[in-house]
């Protein structure tokens, strides 16, 4: 009978033991499960599936941090992070704005209502990809099938300069010529070549910062000087019937006065004067931290440029310091003189020239 008890208690106590390593090892895959799933998950799906259990919510507060850490993803070479300093942790207010992020300009290649699935996009995850992985396929970045013919070593110094016809071309500030991707100069073993300022992405440090009133706003992060360039500002490019299709949904949304479009025309005139091209690009769903560059009704600090890299259909829009910015400076620029709503939003610039209201158009 002796023998028989001790055999129960040490098989009882084998079980518990048991127990314990397959909670450890299910626990382990759960953990491992989360890190790769959680990063896909939009601020909603994150929050509801943190309240499911203990190792999902701590796995889910450490997504948001990352998040909140750099808006970029890794794709610009230094990371731009979010500070909220209106941030109550009792409200569950998020510490960072959600979106899906491109570098440069991107064509749709679909309806969008098609390609709303296919939107997601890693952001947070514990182990960095060794390159940032690329939008779903239904984008693409915009081509440049063809460029000029380059001789030179460098194209943007002395006679070198002379012999680029991308460099000569440069006649405007308005409108930038930069080299494409197709240019002799690009095929060069460790050439870099110094008229494609625009191309390499954000190189300053910068930061976005939540204010009361105006909502987030990026701001200079170090010493800008006087035409230095920032950042481009990049989006979906839309046909002109997509950006009216969108604009009024965008403006029915804002109707409650919590909701704020990115959708930006540009006009660029040509030469005969008679005639412009029209450029719509999105960036309220897709884009970069241009997106959240407020309005300034003076003018702001940054002025925009068109670089057009040779070989390219259309042109990039491109935010070069219009003056010296100084650390820790709101970055802005004037949307537009035209306002077609008399209650249009909200102008909240405080500049001594402030109308009161955001400019407005009809798109």
């Amino acid at each position: 009978m002796e023998e028989l008890v001790r055999v129960r208690v040490r098989t009882k106590e084998q079980e518990q033991d048991d127990g314990r390593g397959r909670g450890t090892a299910e626990g382990g895959v759960l953990e491992e499960w989360a890190q790769l799933v959680l990063p896909w998950l939009d601020p909603a799906e994150l929050t509801a599936i943190s309240s499911t259990c203990k190792t999902l919510n701590r796995i889910s507060k450490c997504v948001t941090a990352r998040r909140a850490s750099d808006a970029s993803r890794g794709f610009e070479s230094l990371p731009i992070p979010f500070f909220n300093p209106l941030h109550d942790h009792r409200r569950q207010q998020q510490p960072y704005a959600y979106f899906i992020y491109t570098p440069t300009q991107l064509q749709l290649q679909g309806s969008p209502s098609s390609l709303a699935p296919l939107l997601r996009q890693p952001w947070g995850e514990s182990r960095p990809l060794p390159l940032p992985l690329p939008l779903p396929l239904p984008y693409s970045v915009s081509p440049s099938p063809s460029g000029c013919d380059c001789e030179s070593e460098r194209c943007d110094d002395g006679d070198s300069a002379a012999a680029c016809p991308c460099y000569n071309l440069q006649n405007s500030s308005l409108l930038v010529l930069e080299c494409g991707p197709s240019c002799r100069c690009a095929l060069r073993p460790r050439h870099h070549c110094g008229n494609r300022l625009t191309q390499g992405g954000i190189s300053l440090r910068l930061k976005i910062v939540k204010d009361a009133r105006k909502g987030w706003g990026l701001h200079a992060g170090e010493f800008i000087g006087r035409d230095q360039f920032v950042c481009e500002y990049a989006g979906e490019l839309l046909t002109t019937k997509e950006a009216r299709e969108r604009q009024q949904r965008y403006d029915q949304l804002s109707s409650g006065g919590r909701f704020c479009s990115a959708l930006l025309v540009v006009r660029e005139h040509l030469p005969s004067g008679k005639a412009c091209m029209r450029m719509n690009i999105d960036a309220t769903v897709i884009g970069n931290v241009a997106r959240f560059i407020n309005h300034s009704c003076d003018g702001g600090n940054l002025s925009t440029v068109l670089v057009r890299s040779s070989g390219a259909l259309l042109p990039r829009l491109c935010f070069f310091a219009s003056r010296d910015i100084q650390e820790g400076e709101e970055l802005t620029f004037s949307y537009g003189e035209n306002r077609v709503r008399s209650k249009g939003l909200q102008c909240f610039c405080g500049s001594s020239s402030c109308s009161g209201i955001l400019p407005s158009e009809v798109t």
